[in-house]
């Protein structure tokens, strides 16, 4: 079935992104968010990416406002889906919030509709009933800054159809994407099995007071050549995801450990409201942070 209608649900760092990117090639998005409050926000969220496209990808100006075109704004769930052929759903990495959307979304989409969690860490698994449809649900993850780090990763649950999968795999294409099939579900998949436990092994770093924030990016961007530290990671991914993850986490096992990087989290920057470069400020102000200074490696 040729995907031609995608709704992308939440606007958030990478909800906002994905939808760009889908409609900078061609497709018709529908964007979904809580209230109009937040859609006003994401205008301006994808005034700025247009400009980053024609900055990084120079892309021009006609096809920047194609792509501005190509997205509805809706704060009406089923609006939003009405007639979609493809859902992605980019909603806060909090289980209970997940299940409770697509919950909501199994009520309202139509039939036809394919179902995708950009979930950064969550298993298919883990919401396949709530959807209604589970056959026609499955992951499809992006990375943070879509347009430039190009990687999609597709995985299935147990009970994915295997059209459907391929459907996914060559929607991903369609967009630019370099797509990632994973054969078996994996936590965390390819990219963040390999990046989370560096965030969280800095994160550990810092909370033990064993060095500070630079140091620790400066240690890892030195020793490895890496454009960027796990400091400079986290203020990309946004503090906020990182804080849900590291929460998930902690309550699961309990550890003191990991708890105290929860606290620390949440004090300094969920309470505070510095979550990252979306915010301006995080571990770094933006939009310069010390980091890209040309002596912070010395």
């Amino acid at each position: 079935m040729p995907i031609q209608i995608v709704t992308v649900a939440g606007s958030g760092v990478l909800g906002a992104q994905i939808a760009f990117q889908t409609a900078f090639h061609g497709y018709t998005v529908n964007i979904y968010d809580i209230n109009d409050t937040v859609l006003e926000k994401a205008k301006v969220t994808f005034h700025k990416l247009g400009e980053a496209y024609q900055q990084d990808l120079k892309a021009t100006s006609e096809q920047v406002q194609k792509a501005l075109e190509n997205i509805r704004y809706f704060s009406d769930l089923s609006k939003a889906v009405d007639n979609s052929d493809l859902v992605i759903e980019a909603v806060p990495e909090n289980p209970e919030i997940k299940i409770d959307f697509y919950q909501k979304l199994a009520a309202v989409a139509p039939q036809k509709a394919i179902f995708a969690s950009n979930s950064s860490t969550l298993l298919p698994s883990q919401f396949a009933a709530a959807t209604g449809r589970p056959e026609r649900f499955l992951a499809l993850h992006f990375a943070n800054e879509i347009w430039k780090h190009n990687t999609a990763e597709i995985m299935g649950h147990p009970g994915t159809d295997s059209q459907v999968f391929d459907t996914v795999v060559a929607f991903a294409k369609s967009i630019g994407m370099v797509a990632l099939p994973l054969h078996k579900e994996q936590p965390g998949y390819i990219v963040n099995s390999l990046l989370v436990p560096l965030l969280g092994a800095g994160l550990g770093l810092l909370v033990k007071g064993v060095a500070d924030v630079e140091t620790i990016d400066k240690t890892w961007m030195v020793a490895t050549g890496a454009p960027v530290g796990p400091f400079g990671i986290l203020d990309v991914v946004g503090i906020t995801t990182a804080y849900n993850i590291n929460k998930i986490a902690a309550d699961k096992t309990k550890n003191g450990h990991e708890q105290k990087v929860v606290d620390y989290l949440k004090t300094h920057f969920i309470d505070t409201g510095k979550l990252g470069v979306a915010t301006g400020e995080g571990f770094y102000k933006y939009p310069n942070p010390s980091y890209l200074d040309p002596d912070f490696l010395k």
